[in-house]
C-alpha cells in the first residue's frame, strides 16, 4: 500500500538554509507498482518555466508520467494531467506561474477529474504554498524539488483519496539515480551531474529551494553519456547550479569537474558544454580542459557586477581583478572562445559610479551575450531587506544602456565569423522562415541556412555570409 500523502508537508525556510556534512543520499528509482499503467488511455502535459535545469526536470518529470501509462499530449485543455514545473529566480517568472494557474480553474469546472500539480523551486517557498491554499482551488498536488520521483506515490495517493497531497522536502536533498526521461531531442541532452548551491549569494533564493551541493558519481555520469552516445547523441550540456564545483563533496576521492570533462571527451561524445559556472570555481585545470577535443569553445560565466564593493554585498567572493584574471587564462590558452555572462543592475545600493565598472568590464571582456536583469527581491533573501534607494527609472535607464553595449558585443561577436566556415549542429527549421535550417556552431552561435531535412540532426559545414545582432546567415558546403 501506498503511504497516506494526504496530511500536508510544507515547505520551511528555517530548515532550508541548514547544511550538514553528512554524506548524501543516493537511491535509485522505482516506480510503485500500485501506480504502473493508472494512466493507461490518459494523456499528460507538463508546462516548465525557468532553466535549463528544470527543463531537464521536466523531461524526467514526463518520463516518470509515461511509466505509469500517460501518454504525452499537446493540448492543454484535453489533458488528464497537468504538471507545472515553477521557476523563482525572479518575479517575472512567478507573475507568469499565478497567471497560468489561474486560468486551470476553467479547465477544472470543465473536468473536476483533471488531476492539477506544481513542483520546482516555487512550490520550496512557504509563501507559495500558502497562496495556493487560500486562493487556487483546483490545485492538487504540490511536490518540491527534491522528490520528483515520488510523483507516481502523489498521482495514486489523491486518485485514492481525492484529498488534496502537499508534501515539500525542506532537507539537503539527495541523489536520485535510474530516473526515466523523455528527451525533447534525439541529438542533444541534457545531463544533471550536480544539484543545489552552497554559495549563498545575498539576492538569490536558489540554495533555499535547491539543497545542498551534492554530486552524482562519475561513474554513473559517464555511462549515462556513453549510453547517450550509444543511441546516437552528439551534445550532452552538463548541469548544475554550479556545475564547476562538481565533486567538491566527495569525501572519499579526489575527482573534480576538469576530471570529469576529460573522463567524458572519452566516451565517444561529439559536443560537451556545460552551465552554470560560478567564477569563484572555475580553477586552473578546468580552464585546461576547456581545450579538449569534445568541449565546446563557449562559456557562459556569470559576473553579476563589475564593482568589487557590490560583488561583495552580493557574497559573490571574488573580486573583479580575480575574475578578469580568469578570463585572461581563458583567452590565453584557447583564443576565439565565445564569452557570455549575467548581469544584475539596480542591486540596492548600486551607484552610477559603481554601474559604470559594470560597464567597463564588458568593455573589457568583450561579451558575446548576456542575460541582463534589473535586480528582482526574493522574500526570505537577504538582499530584499537591504535599503534600495536607486529609483525604477534609473533601474532602467542603465539597463537600457547595459543593452546597448551588450548588443553590440553579440553582433560584433557574430561578425568576426562572416567568410569562416563554421560546424553547425542542425535542431530543424527556422520558426521564422520554413525554408531555412537552423542551429548552433561550436561557439554556440545560432546560424540560419538553406538545406533540406535530412540535415536535421547532422553537423554539418557552413559558410557564413552575413553577421546579424542575434543569429548568423550561411551557405553550407561540403
Amino acid at each position: 500500500m501506498s503511504k497516506d500523502y494526504s496530511k500536508y508537508l510544507k515547505p520551511d525556510l528555517n530548515k532550508a538554509r541548514k547544511r550538514t556534512k553528512e554524506k548524501v543520499e543516493k537511491i535509485l528509482y522505482q516506480i510503485n507498482e500500485e501506480a504502473l499503467n493508472i494512466g493507461l488511455g490518459k494523456t499528460y502535459n507538463v508546462v516548465t518555466f525557468g532553466c535549463q535545469g528544470n527543463e531537464a526536470d521536466s523531461e524526467v518529470i514526463s518520463g516518470i508520467l509515461e511509466n505509469m501509462g500517460y501518454n504525452k499530449n499537446e493540448d492543454l485543455a484535453s489533458s488528464d494531467v497537468i504538471v507545472v514545473n515553477t521557476c523563482a529566480i525572479r518575479e517575472n517568472a512567478e507573475n507568469k506561474f499565478w497567471g497560468t494557474i489561474g486560468s486551470f480553474k476553467a479547465l477544472k469546472q470543465k473536468n473536476p477529474d483533471l488531476i492539477i500539480a506544481i513542483c520546482g523551486c516555487m512550490a520550496q517557498e512557504e509563501k507559495v504554498i500558502n497562496n495556493i491554499l487560500a486562493k487556487y482551488p483546483q490545485i492538487d498536488i504540490v511536490f518540491g524539488t527534491h522528490n520528483i520521483h515520488l510523483l507516481p506515490d502523489y498521482i495514486l495517493e489523491h486518485i485514492n483519496s481525492s484529498k488534496k497531497v502537499i508534501n515539500v522536502f525542506s532537507n539537503e536533498g539527495c541523489i536520485v539515480e535510474n530516473l526515466p526521461h523523455v528527451r525533447v531531442s534525439n541529438k542533444k541532452a541534457w545531463v544533471n551531474i550536480m544539484f543545489g548551491c552552497d554559495e549563498f549569494c545575498t539576492y538569490c533564493i536558489v540554495p533555499y529551494t535547491r539543497g545542498r551541493e551534492r554530486s552524482r558519481d562519475p561513474e554513473d555520469i559517464i555511462n549515462e553519456v556513453k549510453q547517450l552516445v550509444a543511441d546516437g547523441y552528439l551534445e550532452v550540456t552538463l548541469l548544475g547550479q554550479n556545475v564547476n564545483a562538481y565533486g567538491k563533496d566527495f569525501k572519499e576521492k579526489d575527482y573534480t569537474f576538469a576530471d570529469l570533462l576529460i573522463d567524458l571527451d572519452k566516451t565517444g561524445i561529439t559536443r560537451i558544454r556545460y552551465t552554470t559556472s560560478h567564477p569563484r570555481d572555475l580553477d586552473q585545470r578546468t580552464i585546461e580542459a576547456m581545450t579538449l577535443p569534445s568541449v565546446m569553445p563557449h562559456l557562459h560565466l556569470p559576473v553579476q557586477s563589475g564593482n568589487n564593493e557590490v560583488l561583495k554585498r552580493m557574497n559573490r567572493k571574488y573580486t573583479r581583478e580575480e575574475y578578469l584574471d580568469k578570463i585572461r587564462r581563458l583567452k590565453e590558452l584557447n583564443p576565439g572562445i565565445s564569452l557570455t555572462t549575467d548581469i544584475i543592475v539596480g542591486f540596492p545600493g548600486e551607484t552610477e559610479e559603481q554601474f559604470l565598472d559594470t560597464l567597463s568590464l564588458v568593455d573589457e571582456v568583450g561579451y558575446e551575450g548576456a542575460f541582463t536583469f534589473i535586480f528582482s527581491p526574493r522574500t526570505g533573501t537577504p538582499a530584499a531587506t537591504y535599503e534600495d534607494l536607486v529609483s525604477m527609472e534609473e533601474k532602467h535607464n542603465r539597463l537600457d544602456r547595459l543593452h546597448d553595449k551588450i548588443n553590440q558585443g553579440y553582433l560584433d561577436g557574430n561578425l568576426r565569423f562572416v567568410g569562416k566556415v563554421v560546424k553547425v549542429l542542425v535542431d530543424g527549421y527556422s520558426k521564422n522562415d520554413p525554408n531555412m535550417l537552423n542551429g548552433y556552431s561550436e561557439h554556440n552561435k545560432l546560424v540560419n541556412f538553406k538545406g533540406d531535412a535530412s540535415k536535421i540532426g547532422q553537423i554539418v559545414n557552413v559558410m557564413i555570409t552575413e553577421a546579424k545582432t542575434w543569429f548568423l546567415m550561411g551557405e553550407e558546403v561540403e
